[in-house]
This record gives C-alpha cells, sequence and structure tokens, in this order.
C-alpha cells in the first residue's frame, strides 16, 4: 500500500521516515481527508512506545505522512530470525507495546492493525508502535483490495473481521495473536482466504498454546488464550490489566515497568468499520446479536435464574422428606450460597462446583 523512505529534516537536522501511499490509490475518494485526519489525532500521541506522527499531506494527490525514524527491525523480522522467543522475553516485548496501546486507547484512539510488522523493535531494545491514524484511515481501501488483506487478516479480531464495529478490545485480540505466535512461532489459524478466517474465527476453537509449544508456562497460556476470546467482554480490559497479567505469569521478574492505568475499559473506545463512498462494507449482512450466554449480562442473568431453580427444588425436597405430615414440621437445612466471583466465567465455575457437592446422590 505504501513505500517508506529515509529522509532528512532539514528545519531540525534529524533523520525522519517518510510514508507515501502507493500511487494506485491516489483515485481513492475521500482517502486524503481520512488519511490526514487520523494522522492528525495519532500526533496528539506522545509516549515512549508509540511512533511519533511529526507532519501529513500530499504530493501529486498522493497522501504521506512524516513520522519519527526508528532505527532498528520489526518483531517480524525478529520472528524470522529466531523461529520463536522465549517467554521472558516476549513479555517484555508485550508489556511496552501493552504501555503504548494503553495510552492510545485513554486518548480514544483504535490502532485496529496491530501485527508484528507495525511493531518495531529499536536497537536500544524499545518497542514502538508504528501506524497509528493509518490503519483507519486506509482501512476501507484495503479491505477492497483482494488479496491485499491476507497479511493482517490473521491479526483482525472476529468482530473486526466480520465487519462489525470494533472497539480497543480488537487490539487487544491482536497483541494476542502477535504473543501466540512470538511464543510458538505460529499463527492461532491457518487459512486461505478473509472468507475461511471468518469462519473459523467463528466455528473452531483455538488450539491451546501449550499444544503447540509445551514449554511456555501455563500462567502465561492462560493469559494469552483469555486475549483470543471470541467475545471481547471476555479479554483482559484494558492493556494495562493486561500488562499486569503478564507480569504476574511471568515464570522471571520482567525487566520493564508496567503501563499507568488511563482508567478506560477497552470495550469503552469504539470505532466504527470505515466504508469509503460507492463501496459496501466487509459483512454486507446485519451485525448478528451477541449470543446470550455468551454475554457477561447474560451469564449473571442466568447464573441468578438458576440459583433460584436450586433453591426452589431444595427447598422442595426438604419439605418432602418429612413423614407425610404426621410428625412435627422439620426446619430445612441451611444451605450455604454460591461463592462470589469477580468475572462471569469464574462464577460459572463456582457455580457447577455447588452444584456437585449439593446435588443428591
Amino acid at each position: 500500500m505504501a513505500s517508506v523512505y529515509l529522509a532528512r529534516d532539514e528545519e531540525l537536522e534529524r533523520p525522519v521516515a517518510v510514508k507515501l501511499l502507493a500511487g494506485n490509490l491516489r483515485g481513492e475518494p475521500g482517502l486524503r481527508e481520512r488519511f490526514v485526519r487520523e494522522a492528525r489525532m495519532a500526533a496528539r500521541l506522545s509516549h515512549p512506545n508509540v511512533v511519533q506522527v511529526f507532519d501529513a499531506g500530499d504530493e501529486d494527490g498522493r497522501p504521506y505522512i512524516v513520522m519519527e525514524y526508528v532505527p532498528g527491525k520489526t518483531l517480524a523480522d525478529e520472528l524470522q530470525r529466531q523461529g520463536r522467543l522465549d517467554p521472558p522475553e516476549v513479555v517484555d516485548l508485550a508489556l511496552q507495546a501493552c504501555g503504548g496501546l494503553e495510552h492510545a486507547h485513554g486518548s480514544g484512539l483504535v490502532h485496529r492493525d496491530v501485527k508484528p510488522q507495525n511493531l518495531l523493535l529499536r536497537e536500544d531494545g524499545t518497542v514502538k508502535i508504528a501506524d497509528f491514524g493509518i490503519a483507519h484511515a486506509a482501512e476501507a481501501t484495503r479491505l477492497t483490495q483482494v488479496g491485499s488483506v491476507l497479511g493482517t487478516a490473521a491479526y483482525l479480531a472476529p468482530e473486526q473481521a466480520a465487519g462489525e464495529p470494533v472497539t480497543a478490545a480488537a487490539d487487544i485480540y491482536s497483541l494476542g495473536v502477535v504473543l501466540y505466535e512470538l511464543l510458538t512461532g505460529r499463527q492461532p489459524y491457518e487459512f486461505s482466504s478473509l472468507a475461511e478466517i471468518v469462519s473459523k474465527q467463528r466455528e473452531q476453537p483455538i488450539r491451546p498454546l501449550r499444544d503447540v509449544e509445551p514449554t511456555v508456562p501455563e500462567r502465561i497460556e492462560a493469559v494469552v488464550m483469555r486475549c483470543l476470546a471470541r467475545n471481547p467482554d471476555y479479554r483482559p480490559a484494558s492493556a494495562a490489566d493486561l500488562a499486569r497479567e503478564l507480569a504476574a505469569a511471568s515464570p522471571e521478574p520482567p525487566t520493564m515497568p508496567l503501563p499507568a492505568a488511563s482508567g478506560v475499559r477497552a470495550t469503552e473506545v469504539t470505532t466504527r468499520p470505515l466504508v469509503a463512498p460507492g463501496r459496501q462494507p466487509l459483512a454486507t449482512q446485519p451485525a448478528r446479536r451477541r449470543d446470550f450466554a455468551r454475554s457477561g449480562r447474560g451469564v449473571w442473568a442466568l447464573l441468578a435464574a438458576l440459583a433460584v431453580v436450586v433453591g426452589v427444588v431444595i427447598g422442595l425436597a426438604a419439605a418432602g422428606d418429612g413423614d407425610g405430615g404426621g410428625g412435627a414440621t422439620q426446619e430445612p437445612a441451611q444451605v450455604e450460597g454460591v461463592p462470589p466471583a469477580q468475572d462471569p466465567a469464574q462464577q460459572a465455575l463456582n457455580l457447577a462446583e455447588w452444584l456437585r457437592e449439593h446435588s443428591a446422590p
């Protein structure tokens, strides 16, 4: 989609990177306006783990963006060189990426294209997230070009690949795919078309990380697999939360500091799919209703209903254990309630355990 040039800012006497979009995109309706608007939003970000945007404009109708030059390589280069990385190293890289994402999400900006090619590794080990502002502005064009989306499709969250409204939780899913790949050397899904990846995300469970690479610690596997949940509500609530979970799961103390939390949940930072004028969105069907049993609200309602039913059954059973009404009525045995939990998934497990303990033999 673009060519990147190493250039020199003659005013400030510093090297810069200039990304110039391909000439065949010159006539794309509204592209320049979207591109410049998103670049301006990205230019407001100032964080050590985000590539700084300096300027944007166009040359002969071709939009360009001027960015901080980052000497080093991408995580895609590092993957190609090593095959896979050790868990402590992956955690250190992830904490930095989480820091950049948390800052962006707190500023209301969703990247939408987190992948190894957009994670730059500076020579001193600093991770820099590139292409904020470009991903959203260019998405409508990229999704309408056959084949051009496939390099990105492996990292798209299910709701994003299906053309549904996207929140910052999609970035957490994409980072989860990156972590899975860094730890195993493989992506969660193998596919040959965008339709195939959408189908697999809906119907085929992801192979557990330790089935691919048994040396990965179980606690790290659990965190990464949570990032890859189909339902955005089941992923870590924010990039800062993800960083804390990874740090706690690391087999060695991380060398990188934890990012400060912005206080914004990932599912609260929302952008909608971009569709260029005259184009059709990737998914033309109406957005599917979220499955009742998968939504957090639905799970809690289901648990409450089950608790009521179980309580009624126990009460009836206790009443029927008397002597048919001829003797003194016995007080029903007091039964301890279901232990509380912090999230619906754990509450479901607690209820299942409670039922096992209190069911009649």
